[in-house]
């Protein structure tokens, strides 16, 4: 049964960073595109960000480019989300997925809240 298992969400002040990871199981991790998408408080779920299976190359909405850095260990099977100067508006569950292809698994999801 695949799992994916996010972690390093909290509560953090606007224009703080925090890092999230995505631990992958089950999962031939590093065949596919994977992605972190978010819900904020009261709103649909936004796509945020991908990367490629190698790691190659990385693409990101533009509410969040030049902040977060998307990144992965294949090695660990593992998923990052490195996020800087982050605003309120940012406010939301955070999930990591494999949404792109035929079969779509997601995470839990991991709360980040950014507030003074």
């Amino acid at each position: 049964q695949v799992q994916l298992v996010e972690s390093g969400g909290g509560l953090v002040q606007p224009g703080g960073s925090l890092r999230l990871s995505c631990a992958a199981s089950e999962l031939t991790f590093g065949s596919y595109t994977m992605s972190w998408v978010r819900q904020a408080p009261g709103k649909g779920l936004e796509w945020v960000s991908d990367i490629t299976s190698g790691g190659g190359s990385s693409y990101y909405a533009d509410s969040v480019k030049g902040r977060f850095t998307i990144s992965r260990d294949n090695a660990k099977n593992t998923l990052y989300l490195q996020m800087n100067s982050l605003k309120p508006e940012d406010t939301a569950i955070y999930y990591c997925a494999k949404i792109r292809g035929s079969l779509t698994y997601w995470g839990q999801g991991t709360q980040v809240t950014v507030s003074s």
